[in-house]
């Protein structure tokens, strides 16, 4: 069905608009929407949100291509729904034992307000993770982004807490070295 059938469907709020889209596009959907929160649970309701709001949204609105402005969608409300989960764990606790972890990957302040701006850095590592395997790019965001503690990371991966403390120990090494060949340290 093309993008024009589907939105004729919403515009005369046929039912069969949700099932098409999610049939053409709940893939897709679903991929942005595991990529951003991490578990198939959340990522299934976002995209039950997702078909929702188009539903209510379509009507009015005549997007030229239904795959960006879904995509645009589901990173949005995926987006929203990680600020919220995170936004009562986020420390927690466990920022001073975070930040002491990777205090050793960085360099000090002035060195680092001097030699780059925060873009560079930032940029360098969203490459770093970029490169990881999913499994350990899960857990270095839990652990550095979320800081989330040990114990919950390994429930929520299904890891032991062994691994965990090796994998974040290896990462930490590895974004080191990857961050003194790129000239931060």
């Amino acid at each position: 069905m093309t993008d024009a059938e589907l939105l004729a469907l919403f515009q005369k709020q046929d039912e069969q608009a949700i099932a098409e889209t999610n049939a053409k596009y709940g893939r897709l959907c679903r991929h942005i929407a595991l990529e951003l929160l991490g578990s198939k649970e959340d990522a299934e309701e976002i995209v039950n949100d997702v078909l929702m709001r188009a539903w209510n949204v379509l009507p009015q609105q005549q997007p030229e291509k239904l795959a960006p402005f879904l995509a645009a969608m589901t990173r949005n409300l995926s987006t929203n729904r990680l600020d919220h989960d995170t936004a009562k764990r986020r420390g927690g606790g466990q920022m001073p034992a975070v930040l002491d972890e990777l205090a050793e990957c960085m360099a000090s302040a002035e060195t680092v307000e001097q030699a780059v701006d925060a873009k560079m850095l930032d940029a360098a590592l969203k490459q770093f993770l970029d490169a990881l395997p999913q499994q350990q790019r899960a857990v270095f965001v839990l652990r550095y982004s979320l800081a989330l503690p040990v114990q919950e990371i390994a429930a929520q991966t299904g890891l032991l807490e062994s691994n965990i403390k090796v994998t974040l120990m290896r990462l930490r090494k590895k974004l080191n070295t990857y961050l003194a060949k790129e000239g931060f340290l």
